[in-house]
Protein backbone atom coordinates (compact mmCIF):
# COMPACT_ATOMS: atom_id res chain seq x y z
CA UNK A 1 0.00 0.00 0.00
CA UNK A 2 1.45 3.45 -1.09
CA UNK A 3 1.97 5.47 2.10
CA UNK A 4 -0.56 8.56 2.12
CA UNK A 5 1.76 10.82 4.05
CA UNK A 6 3.72 12.73 1.48
CA UNK A 7 1.17 14.74 0.27
CA UNK A 8 3.28 17.16 -2.52
CA UNK A 9 6.04 14.53 -3.83
CA UNK A 10 6.31 10.89 -3.95
CA UNK A 11 8.27 9.15 -1.51
CA UNK A 12 11.32 8.16 -4.68
CA UNK A 13 10.96 12.12 -5.13
CA UNK A 14 11.03 11.69 -8.84
CA UNK A 15 7.18 13.44 -9.18
CA UNK A 16 4.06 14.50 -7.33
CA UNK A 17 1.61 12.49 -5.95
CA UNK A 18 -1.74 11.76 -7.21
CA UNK A 19 -3.48 13.36 -4.27
CA UNK A 20 -1.04 16.59 -4.89
CA UNK A 21 -2.51 16.93 -8.48
CA UNK A 22 -6.12 16.64 -7.13
CA UNK A 23 -5.24 20.01 -4.98
CA UNK A 24 -4.10 21.88 -8.20
CA UNK A 25 -6.68 24.57 -9.11
CA UNK A 26 -6.91 22.83 -12.25
CA UNK A 27 -8.58 19.50 -11.24
CA UNK A 28 -9.92 21.15 -7.96
CA UNK A 29 -12.49 23.36 -10.08
CA UNK A 30 -14.09 19.78 -11.54
CA UNK A 31 -14.92 19.08 -8.04
CA UNK A 32 -12.98 15.61 -8.36
CA UNK A 33 -14.35 12.44 -6.21
CA UNK A 34 -12.24 9.41 -5.59
CA UNK A 35 -14.69 6.51 -6.25
CA UNK A 36 -11.83 3.73 -5.99
CA UNK A 37 -8.27 3.33 -5.14
CA UNK A 38 -8.20 6.02 -1.80
CA UNK A 39 -5.68 4.43 0.00
CA UNK A 40 -2.99 4.58 -3.19
CA UNK A 41 -3.40 8.62 -4.14
CA UNK A 42 0.47 8.96 -2.85
CA UNK A 43 1.37 7.09 -6.42
CA UNK A 44 3.96 9.32 -8.32
CA UNK A 45 2.39 10.99 -11.37
CA UNK A 46 5.11 11.01 -13.69
CA UNK A 47 3.52 12.71 -16.41
CA UNK A 48 0.00 13.06 -17.83
CA UNK A 49 -1.78 12.37 -20.67
CA UNK A 50 -5.25 12.93 -22.22
CA UNK A 51 -6.76 10.89 -25.03
CA UNK A 52 -9.85 9.09 -25.91
CA UNK A 53 -8.80 6.07 -27.88
CA UNK A 54 -9.66 2.27 -26.58
CA UNK A 55 -6.20 0.98 -26.60
CA UNK A 56 -4.37 3.60 -25.05
CA UNK A 57 -3.07 1.43 -22.56
CA UNK A 58 -0.41 0.59 -25.18
CA UNK A 59 0.69 4.57 -25.74
CA UNK A 60 1.40 4.48 -21.92
CA UNK A 61 4.97 3.92 -20.00
CA UNK A 62 3.54 4.13 -16.25
CA UNK A 63 2.92 6.42 -13.65
CA UNK A 64 0.79 8.48 -15.53
CA UNK A 65 -2.20 10.32 -14.79
CA UNK A 66 -4.68 9.80 -17.54
CA UNK A 67 -7.39 12.26 -18.61
CA UNK A 68 -10.44 11.15 -20.68
CA UNK A 69 -14.24 12.14 -21.27
CA UNK A 70 -14.72 8.03 -21.61
CA UNK A 71 -15.25 7.84 -25.49
CA UNK A 72 -12.57 4.88 -25.35
CA UNK A 73 -14.07 2.93 -22.46
CA UNK A 74 -16.52 0.81 -24.80
CA UNK A 75 -19.98 0.43 -24.23
CA UNK A 76 -20.21 -2.80 -22.86
CA UNK A 77 -19.66 -4.22 -19.16
CA UNK A 78 -16.85 -6.43 -20.36
CA UNK A 79 -14.84 -3.68 -23.03
CA UNK A 80 -15.15 -1.66 -19.53
CA UNK A 81 -13.33 -4.08 -17.54
CA UNK A 82 -10.68 -4.89 -19.89
CA UNK A 83 -10.26 -1.08 -20.53
CA UNK A 84 -9.01 -0.36 -16.55
CA UNK A 85 -7.38 -4.03 -16.04
CA UNK A 86 -5.06 -3.09 -18.91
CA UNK A 87 -4.39 0.82 -17.67
CA UNK A 88 -3.93 -1.33 -14.10
CA UNK A 89 -1.37 -3.49 -15.50
CA UNK A 90 0.77 -0.82 -17.29
CA UNK A 91 1.21 0.75 -14.08
CA UNK A 92 -0.32 4.11 -14.92
CA UNK A 93 -0.94 6.75 -11.77
CA UNK A 94 -4.78 7.33 -11.94
CA UNK A 95 -7.53 7.14 -13.98
CA UNK A 96 -9.62 10.52 -14.03
CA UNK A 97 -12.72 10.53 -15.91
CA UNK A 98 -15.07 14.12 -16.81
CA UNK A 99 -18.31 13.25 -16.91
CA UNK A 100 -21.04 14.90 -19.83
CA UNK A 101 -22.08 13.86 -22.66
CA UNK A 102 -20.42 10.25 -22.94
CA UNK A 103 -21.22 9.51 -19.00
CA UNK A 104 -23.54 10.99 -16.20
CA UNK A 105 -21.89 8.58 -13.74
CA UNK A 106 -19.62 5.97 -14.43
CA UNK A 107 -20.76 2.34 -15.13
CA UNK A 108 -20.35 0.14 -11.84
CA UNK A 109 -18.04 -2.31 -14.22
CA UNK A 110 -15.48 0.48 -14.17
CA UNK A 111 -15.71 1.38 -10.59
CA UNK A 112 -15.89 -2.59 -9.55
CA UNK A 113 -12.97 -3.28 -11.47
CA UNK A 114 -10.66 0.15 -10.37
CA UNK A 115 -11.56 -0.93 -6.76
CA UNK A 116 -10.81 -4.47 -7.37
CA UNK A 117 -7.31 -3.92 -9.43
CA UNK A 118 -6.44 -0.85 -7.09
CA UNK A 119 -5.96 1.72 -9.64
CA UNK A 120 -7.29 5.00 -8.03
CA UNK A 121 -10.42 6.26 -9.79
CA UNK A 122 -11.89 9.80 -10.16
CA UNK A 123 -14.24 11.24 -11.71
CA UNK A 124 -14.98 15.27 -12.25
CA UNK A 125 -18.64 16.46 -11.72
CA UNK A 126 -17.43 19.77 -13.62
CA UNK A 127 -15.97 20.46 -17.14
CA UNK A 128 -12.10 21.26 -16.49
CA UNK A 129 -9.54 22.63 -19.59
CA UNK A 130 -7.22 19.26 -20.08
CA UNK A 131 -4.15 21.53 -21.42
CA UNK A 132 -4.74 23.47 -17.90
CA UNK A 133 -4.37 20.39 -15.78
CA UNK A 134 -1.56 19.26 -17.65
CA UNK A 135 0.35 22.60 -17.79
CA UNK A 136 0.00 22.74 -13.96
CA UNK A 137 1.20 19.14 -13.05
CA UNK A 138 3.93 19.26 -15.63
CA UNK A 139 5.08 22.78 -13.59
CA UNK A 140 4.90 20.93 -10.52
CA UNK A 141 6.95 17.84 -11.87
CA UNK A 142 9.62 19.99 -13.10
CA UNK A 143 9.41 22.37 -9.88
CA UNK A 144 10.17 19.03 -7.57
CA UNK A 145 12.98 18.07 -9.99
CA UNK A 146 14.34 21.42 -9.47
CA UNK A 147 13.72 20.95 -5.77
CA UNK A 148 16.03 17.93 -5.47
CA UNK A 149 18.52 19.22 -7.64
CA UNK A 150 18.71 21.69 -4.84
CA UNK A 151 18.91 19.56 -1.90
CA UNK A 152 21.81 17.60 -3.87
CA UNK A 153 23.29 21.24 -4.60
CA UNK A 154 23.11 21.66 -0.82
CA UNK A 155 24.55 18.62 0.05
CA UNK A 156 27.06 19.41 -2.43
CA UNK A 157 28.07 22.50 -0.87
CA UNK A 158 27.99 21.10 2.70
CA UNK A 159 30.71 18.46 1.89
CA UNK A 160 32.67 21.52 0.20
CA UNK A 161 32.88 23.45 3.23
CA UNK A 162 33.62 20.41 5.17
CA UNK A 163 37.01 19.64 3.41
CA UNK A 164 37.64 23.56 2.98
CA UNK A 165 37.42 23.21 6.81
CA UNK A 166 40.00 20.34 7.02
CA UNK A 167 37.62 17.44 7.10
CA UNK A 168 38.14 14.73 5.10
CA UNK A 169 36.46 11.15 3.74
CA UNK A 170 34.76 10.60 6.57
CA UNK A 171 32.96 14.03 7.04
CA UNK A 172 32.03 13.71 3.46
CA UNK A 173 30.30 10.55 4.43
CA UNK A 174 28.89 11.40 6.99
CA UNK A 175 26.38 14.13 5.66
CA UNK A 176 25.57 11.83 2.78
CA UNK A 177 24.51 9.29 5.34
CA UNK A 178 22.65 11.85 7.63
CA UNK A 179 21.17 12.94 3.95
CA UNK A 180 19.95 9.63 3.04
CA UNK A 181 19.11 8.33 6.39
CA UNK A 182 21.37 5.05 5.79
CA UNK A 183 24.98 4.14 6.05
CA UNK A 184 27.59 4.72 3.28
CA UNK A 185 30.56 2.99 2.29
CA UNK A 186 33.40 3.62 0.72
CA UNK A 187 34.81 0.52 -1.49
CA UNK A 188 37.62 -0.38 -3.68
CA UNK A 189 36.52 -1.52 -6.76
CA UNK A 190 37.57 -5.10 -5.82
CA UNK A 191 35.06 -4.92 -2.97
CA UNK A 192 37.80 -4.14 -0.05
CA UNK A 193 35.94 -1.32 2.26
CA UNK A 194 37.76 2.20 3.05
CA UNK A 195 35.39 3.77 5.14
CA UNK A 196 32.24 3.88 6.52
CA UNK A 197 29.77 6.35 8.02
CA UNK A 198 26.07 6.76 9.60
CA UNK A 199 24.63 3.96 11.84
CA UNK A 200 22.38 0.41 10.55
CA UNK A 201 19.02 -0.46 11.89
CA UNK A 202 18.53 0.31 15.50
CA UNK A 203 21.76 2.18 15.79
CA UNK A 204 23.71 -0.70 14.49
CA UNK A 205 27.51 -0.23 13.58
CA UNK A 206 27.94 0.40 9.83
CA UNK A 207 30.73 -1.87 9.98
CA UNK A 208 28.39 -4.63 10.98
CA UNK A 209 25.75 -3.45 8.33
CA UNK A 210 28.82 -4.10 5.62
CA UNK A 211 30.27 -6.95 6.47
CA UNK A 212 26.78 -8.49 6.75
CA UNK A 213 25.70 -7.16 3.33
CA UNK A 214 28.67 -6.86 1.40
CA UNK A 215 31.79 -8.08 3.08
CA UNK A 216 31.36 -12.05 2.85
CA UNK A 217 29.21 -11.65 -0.36
CA UNK A 218 31.60 -9.85 -2.46
CA UNK A 219 30.32 -11.74 -5.73
CA UNK A 220 26.44 -10.91 -4.70
CA UNK A 221 24.40 -8.34 -5.84
CA UNK A 222 23.96 -5.16 -3.15
CA UNK A 223 20.43 -5.01 -1.67
CA UNK A 224 17.85 -4.09 -4.01
CA UNK A 225 17.49 -0.17 -3.95
CA UNK A 226 20.86 0.35 -3.25
CA UNK A 227 23.01 3.21 -4.59
CA UNK A 228 26.63 2.41 -6.19
CA UNK A 229 28.50 5.37 -7.88
CA UNK A 230 31.89 4.81 -9.20
CA UNK A 231 34.64 7.55 -8.01
CA UNK A 232 36.63 8.61 -10.88
CA UNK A 233 40.02 9.42 -10.53
CA UNK A 234 42.64 6.78 -12.65
CA UNK A 235 42.87 4.69 -10.34
CA UNK A 236 45.30 1.36 -10.43
CA UNK A 237 43.93 -0.50 -13.86
CA UNK A 238 43.94 -0.50 -17.27
CA UNK A 239 43.62 3.19 -18.12
CA UNK A 240 43.99 6.41 -16.18
CA UNK A 241 40.52 7.47 -16.65
CA UNK A 242 39.02 3.83 -14.51
CA UNK A 243 37.14 3.91 -11.05
CA UNK A 244 39.31 4.47 -7.95
CA UNK A 245 36.98 3.61 -5.39
CA UNK A 246 33.06 2.83 -5.18
CA UNK A 247 30.13 4.50 -2.96
CA UNK A 248 27.72 2.43 -1.66
CA UNK A 249 24.52 3.77 -0.24
CA UNK A 250 22.35 0.54 0.98
CA UNK A 251 18.79 1.30 1.81
CA UNK A 252 18.62 -0.72 5.48
CA UNK A 253 16.39 1.78 7.26
CA UNK A 254 14.61 3.74 4.39
CA UNK A 255 14.18 3.45 0.83
CA UNK A 256 16.77 5.81 -1.20
CA UNK A 257 15.13 8.07 -3.33
CA UNK A 258 16.60 9.73 -6.86
CA UNK A 259 18.17 12.78 -5.00
CA UNK A 260 20.03 10.31 -3.10
CA UNK A 261 22.29 9.16 -6.06
CA UNK A 262 22.82 12.77 -7.31
CA UNK A 263 24.22 14.03 -4.60
CA UNK A 264 25.87 10.71 -4.81
CA UNK A 265 27.21 11.43 -7.59
CA UNK A 266 28.12 15.33 -6.96
CA UNK A 267 29.87 13.76 -4.02
CA UNK A 268 31.97 10.97 -5.82
CA UNK A 269 33.34 14.09 -7.68
CA UNK A 270 34.47 15.81 -4.44
CA UNK A 271 35.92 12.60 -3.01
CA UNK A 272 37.81 12.05 -6.52
CA UNK A 273 39.42 15.04 -5.57
CA UNK A 274 40.56 14.01 -2.20
CA UNK A 275 41.86 10.80 -3.05
CA UNK A 276 43.85 12.10 -5.82
CA UNK A 277 45.28 14.68 -3.24
CA UNK A 278 45.35 11.61 -0.57
CA UNK A 279 47.34 9.83 -3.18
CA UNK A 280 49.81 12.66 -4.44
CA UNK A 281 50.28 13.16 -0.19
CA UNK A 282 50.75 9.34 -0.03
CA UNK A 283 52.89 8.89 -2.86
CA UNK A 284 55.14 12.08 -1.30
CA UNK A 285 55.46 10.33 2.34
CA UNK A 286 56.40 7.10 0.38
CA UNK A 287 59.56 8.81 -1.66
CA UNK A 288 60.49 10.58 1.29
CA UNK A 289 60.76 7.83 3.67
CA UNK A 290 62.33 6.18 0.22
CA UNK A 291 64.58 9.20 0.45
CA UNK A 292 65.32 8.80 3.87
CA UNK A 293 66.77 5.11 3.81
CA UNK A 294 68.39 6.15 0.26
CA UNK A 295 70.28 9.00 2.19
CA UNK A 296 71.08 6.53 5.25
CA UNK A 297 72.68 3.71 2.79
CA UNK A 298 75.04 5.92 1.03
CA UNK A 299 75.75 7.41 4.35
CA UNK A 300 74.36 11.25 3.77
CA UNK A 301 72.60 10.45 7.26
CA UNK A 302 75.08 9.60 10.23
CA UNK A 303 74.07 6.12 12.10
CA UNK A 304 73.97 7.99 15.33
CA UNK A 305 71.36 10.54 14.10
CA UNK A 306 69.09 7.95 11.92
CA UNK A 307 66.81 7.05 15.01
CA UNK A 308 65.59 10.36 15.77
CA UNK A 309 64.67 11.23 12.39
CA UNK A 310 63.09 7.45 12.12
CA UNK A 311 61.28 8.29 14.63
CA UNK A 312 59.78 11.21 12.93
CA UNK A 313 58.74 8.96 9.77
CA UNK A 314 56.81 6.91 12.32
CA UNK A 315 59.54 3.58 12.79
CA UNK A 316 60.11 2.85 16.19
CA UNK A 317 61.89 -0.38 16.58
CA UNK A 318 62.34 -1.94 19.70
CA UNK A 319 66.54 -2.74 21.51
CA UNK A 320 66.29 -5.30 19.03
CA UNK A 321 68.84 -5.86 15.23
CA UNK A 322 67.10 -4.13 12.41
CA UNK A 323 66.81 -6.06 9.58
CA UNK A 324 67.13 -4.07 5.87
CA UNK A 325 65.40 -5.58 3.01
CA UNK A 326 65.12 -3.90 -0.77
CA UNK A 327 62.79 -5.32 -3.58
CA UNK A 328 63.62 -4.29 -7.15
CA UNK A 329 60.78 -3.65 -9.85
CA UNK A 330 62.64 -1.69 -12.36
CA UNK A 331 60.59 -0.88 -15.02
CA UNK A 332 57.92 -3.19 -14.76
CA UNK A 333 55.43 -0.99 -13.52
CA UNK A 334 52.32 -0.39 -15.94
CA UNK A 335 51.26 2.50 -17.10
CA UNK A 336 48.67 2.89 -15.28
CA UNK A 337 50.20 2.08 -12.10
CA UNK A 338 51.63 4.01 -9.56
CA UNK A 339 54.40 3.92 -6.50
CA UNK A 340 51.48 5.39 -3.74
CA UNK A 341 48.82 2.47 -4.71
CA UNK A 342 52.32 0.03 -3.99
CA UNK A 343 53.03 1.48 -1.29
CA UNK A 344 49.82 1.81 0.39
CA UNK A 345 49.12 -2.12 -0.43
CA UNK A 346 52.75 -3.34 0.76
CA UNK A 347 52.09 -1.54 4.22
CA UNK A 348 48.70 -3.17 4.38
CA UNK A 349 50.46 -6.61 3.89
CA UNK A 350 53.56 -6.09 5.50
CA UNK A 351 50.82 -4.76 8.64
CA UNK A 352 50.04 -8.65 9.21
CA UNK A 353 53.59 -9.45 9.79
CA UNK A 354 53.73 -8.14 13.19
CA UNK A 355 56.67 -6.32 12.87
CA UNK A 356 57.72 -2.77 13.34
CA UNK A 357 58.75 -1.63 9.43
CA UNK A 358 59.76 1.72 7.72
CA UNK A 359 58.85 1.23 4.30
CA UNK A 360 59.84 3.58 1.19
CA UNK A 361 59.52 3.90 -2.42
CA UNK A 362 62.41 5.16 -5.11
CA UNK A 363 60.81 5.39 -8.15
CA UNK A 364 63.85 6.59 -9.86
CA UNK A 365 65.96 3.26 -9.55
CA UNK A 366 62.58 0.61 -9.55
CA UNK A 367 62.73 -0.25 -6.03
CA UNK A 368 61.46 -0.41 -2.80
CA UNK A 369 63.29 0.13 0.07
CA UNK A 370 62.74 -0.84 4.37
CA UNK A 371 64.21 -1.46 7.86
CA UNK A 372 62.50 -4.20 9.99
CA UNK A 373 62.54 -3.86 13.39
CA UNK A 374 63.63 -7.63 14.97
CA UNK A 375 63.89 -8.88 17.87
CA UNK A 376 66.59 -10.78 17.58
CA UNK A 377 68.89 -12.38 14.68
CA UNK A 378 67.31 -16.04 14.93
CA UNK A 379 63.90 -14.42 13.55
CA UNK A 380 65.63 -13.54 10.76
CA UNK A 381 64.62 -16.25 8.05
CA UNK A 382 61.14 -16.36 9.70
CA UNK A 383 60.49 -12.93 9.50
CA UNK A 384 62.25 -12.43 5.68
CA UNK A 385 60.06 -15.42 4.64
CA UNK A 386 56.84 -13.30 5.69
CA UNK A 387 57.98 -10.06 4.56
CA UNK A 388 59.05 -11.63 1.07
CA UNK A 389 55.33 -12.69 0.88
CA UNK A 390 53.80 -9.32 2.08
CA UNK A 391 56.04 -7.59 -0.66
CA UNK A 392 54.75 -9.59 -3.86
CA UNK A 393 51.44 -10.15 -1.97
CA UNK A 394 51.18 -6.28 -1.86
CA UNK A 395 52.62 -5.81 -5.51
CA UNK A 396 49.90 -8.45 -6.63
CA UNK A 397 47.03 -6.41 -5.16
CA UNK A 398 48.50 -3.15 -6.56
CA UNK A 399 47.74 -4.87 -9.69
CA UNK A 400 50.79 -2.54 -11.39
CA UNK A 401 52.73 -4.77 -12.94
CA UNK A 402 53.26 -5.00 -17.05
CA UNK A 403 52.19 -8.22 -18.00
CA UNK A 404 54.10 -10.62 -18.78
CA UNK A 405 56.98 -8.83 -16.56
CA UNK A 406 59.90 -10.84 -14.52
CA UNK A 407 58.32 -11.10 -10.76
CA UNK A 408 60.23 -8.77 -8.28
CA UNK A 409 63.34 -9.58 -6.89
CA UNK A 410 63.47 -9.16 -3.00
CA UNK A 411 66.72 -9.21 -1.39
CA UNK A 412 67.31 -9.79 2.71
CA UNK A 413 70.18 -7.97 3.68
CA UNK A 414 72.26 -8.53 7.51
CA UNK A 415 70.47 -7.92 10.80
CA UNK A 416 72.37 -5.31 13.10
CA UNK A 417 72.78 -1.67 13.91
CA UNK A 418 72.05 1.48 12.25
CA UNK A 419 75.94 0.96 11.23
CA UNK A 420 75.21 -2.03 9.72
CA UNK A 421 71.54 -0.95 8.03
CA UNK A 422 73.37 1.57 6.65
CA UNK A 423 75.72 -0.38 4.77
CA UNK A 424 73.13 -3.33 4.70
CA UNK A 425 70.83 -1.51 2.81
CA UNK A 426 72.96 -0.61 0.33
CA UNK A 427 74.48 -3.90 -0.12
CA UNK A 428 71.00 -4.92 -0.95
CA UNK A 429 70.29 -2.35 -3.16
CA UNK A 430 73.34 -3.32 -5.25
CA UNK A 431 72.56 -6.96 -4.89
CA UNK A 432 68.76 -6.84 -6.27
CA UNK A 433 69.97 -5.02 -9.34
CA UNK A 434 72.25 -7.65 -10.03
CA UNK A 435 69.82 -10.75 -9.22
CA UNK A 436 68.03 -9.37 -12.37
CA UNK A 437 67.50 -12.76 -14.06
CA UNK A 438 67.92 -14.93 -11.65
CA UNK A 439 65.78 -17.51 -10.80
CA UNK A 440 63.18 -16.90 -9.38
CA UNK A 441 62.92 -17.22 -5.38
CA UNK A 442 60.46 -16.23 -2.76
CA UNK A 443 63.70 -14.13 -1.38
CA UNK A 444 67.54 -13.95 -2.10
CA UNK A 445 70.05 -13.55 0.38
CA UNK A 446 72.56 -10.68 -0.16
CA UNK A 447 75.52 -12.73 1.28
CA UNK A 448 74.91 -15.62 -0.92
CA UNK A 449 74.99 -12.82 -4.43
CA UNK A 450 78.31 -11.68 -3.36
CA UNK A 451 79.63 -12.82 -6.74
CA UNK A 452 76.34 -11.64 -8.62
CA UNK A 453 77.27 -8.43 -7.75
CA UNK A 454 81.16 -8.66 -8.45
CA UNK A 455 80.43 -9.72 -12.17
CA UNK A 456 77.50 -7.00 -12.29
CA UNK A 457 79.77 -4.39 -11.04
CA UNK A 458 82.34 -5.27 -13.78
CA UNK A 459 79.38 -5.49 -16.23
CA UNK A 460 80.52 -2.55 -18.27
CA UNK A 461 84.32 -3.60 -18.36
CA UNK A 462 85.15 -5.23 -21.80
CA UNK A 463 87.75 -7.92 -20.08
CA UNK A 464 84.37 -9.22 -18.55
CA UNK A 465 83.09 -9.67 -21.91
CA UNK A 466 86.45 -11.21 -23.43
CA UNK A 467 86.21 -13.45 -20.46
CA UNK A 468 83.10 -15.40 -21.23
CA UNK A 469 83.80 -15.46 -24.64
CA UNK A 470 86.67 -17.52 -23.80
CA UNK A 471 85.46 -19.44 -21.25
CA UNK A 472 81.90 -20.40 -23.28
CA UNK A 473 82.10 -18.89 -26.44
CA UNK A 474 82.64 -22.38 -28.54
CA UNK A 475 79.29 -23.64 -26.22
CA UNK A 476 77.35 -20.51 -27.43
CA UNK A 477 78.20 -20.69 -31.23
CA UNK A 478 77.21 -24.13 -31.56
CA UNK A 479 74.09 -23.77 -29.80
CA UNK A 480 73.25 -20.45 -32.14
CA UNK A 481 73.22 -23.09 -35.08
CA UNK A 482 72.84 -26.12 -34.11
CA UNK A 483 70.43 -28.29 -31.63
CA UNK A 484 69.99 -29.63 -28.74
CA UNK A 485 71.43 -26.71 -27.11
CA UNK A 486 74.37 -27.22 -24.83
CA UNK A 487 74.42 -24.65 -22.19
CA UNK A 488 71.46 -25.95 -20.59
CA UNK A 489 73.37 -28.89 -20.29
CA UNK A 490 76.00 -27.55 -18.77
CA UNK A 491 74.34 -25.01 -16.12
CA UNK A 492 72.89 -27.95 -14.58
CA UNK A 493 75.91 -30.15 -14.49
CA UNK A 494 77.84 -27.57 -12.62
CA UNK A 495 74.66 -26.42 -10.40
CA UNK A 496 74.93 -30.08 -9.08
CA UNK A 497 78.02 -30.12 -8.46
CA UNK A 498 79.30 -32.67 -11.15
CA UNK A 499 77.28 -35.07 -10.32
CA UNK A 500 75.60 -36.91 -13.26
CA UNK A 501 72.19 -39.11 -12.24
CA UNK A 502 70.86 -36.08 -10.52
CA UNK A 503 71.47 -33.64 -13.51
CA UNK A 504 70.26 -36.07 -16.04
CA UNK A 505 67.15 -36.78 -13.88
CA UNK A 506 66.68 -33.18 -14.18
CA UNK A 507 66.87 -32.69 -17.87
CA UNK A 508 64.88 -36.15 -18.01
CA UNK A 509 67.78 -37.73 -19.88
CA UNK A 510 68.87 -41.03 -20.48
CA UNK A 511 72.77 -41.70 -18.75
CA UNK A 512 73.97 -42.27 -22.22
CA UNK A 513 72.64 -39.00 -24.00
CA UNK A 514 73.78 -36.95 -20.97
CA UNK A 515 77.42 -38.84 -21.48
CA UNK A 516 77.47 -37.86 -24.58
CA UNK A 517 76.47 -34.54 -24.31
CA UNK A 518 79.15 -33.52 -21.55
CA UNK A 519 81.67 -34.93 -24.02
CA UNK A 520 80.25 -32.90 -26.75
CA UNK A 521 80.99 -29.72 -24.42
CA UNK A 522 84.53 -30.67 -23.17
CA UNK A 523 85.27 -31.34 -27.14
CA UNK A 524 83.75 -27.61 -28.01
CA UNK A 525 85.70 -26.22 -25.12
CA UNK A 526 89.02 -28.03 -25.37
CA UNK A 527 88.91 -28.37 -21.50
CA UNK A 528 88.28 -31.40 -18.99
CA UNK A 529 85.28 -31.51 -16.75
CA UNK A 530 86.32 -32.30 -13.99
CA UNK A 531 89.19 -30.28 -13.59
CA UNK A 532 88.37 -27.80 -10.62
CA UNK A 533 89.84 -24.63 -12.59
CA UNK A 534 88.04 -25.05 -15.43
CA UNK A 535 84.62 -25.80 -13.41
CA UNK A 536 84.94 -22.70 -11.92
CA UNK A 537 85.51 -20.35 -14.80
CA UNK A 538 82.66 -22.02 -16.32
CA UNK A 539 80.50 -21.46 -13.59
CA UNK A 540 81.58 -17.46 -13.34
CA UNK A 541 81.39 -17.12 -16.72
CA UNK A 542 77.71 -19.01 -16.65
CA UNK A 543 77.06 -16.10 -14.04
CA UNK A 544 78.70 -13.15 -16.02
CA UNK A 545 76.97 -13.42 -19.57
CA UNK A 546 73.62 -12.47 -17.88
CA UNK A 547 75.84 -8.68 -17.83
CA UNK A 548 77.54 -8.89 -21.32
CA UNK A 549 75.91 -8.17 -24.65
Amino acid sequence: MDSPTDHRFDSQGAGITVRRALELPGLRSGLPEVLAGAERLGRTVRWVHAGEVPHIASLLKGGELLLTTGYGLGTRPAEQRAFVRTLAERGIAALVIELGPRFTRLPSALVETARTTGLPLVQLHREVAFVTVTEEVHTEIVNGHYALLQQAEEVHRRCTQALLGGGGIPQVLGILADFSGNPVFLETTDGRLLYAAGAGPEGADPLQVWEGLRGPHKDVPPPAGSVLVDVPGGGPGPGAGSARARLALLPVRAPLAPVHRIAAERAAGILAVVLMQARQEEELAARGRGDFLTDLAEGRVAAEDAPAQARVLGFRPGAGPLLPVVMRLGDALSPGGGWAVLARAVAEELASVGVPALLGVRPVEGRVPLLLGLRSESERPAVADRVAAALRAGVERAGILRPGAQPPVVVVGVAGGWAAASAGLRHSAETATAAQGLPDRPWYDARRLDIDLLLWRLRDHRDLAAFVDRAIGPVRDHDRRSKPPLLPTLETYLAHAGRKAETARELHLNRQTLYNRLARIGELLGSDLDDPQTVLALSLALRARRHVP
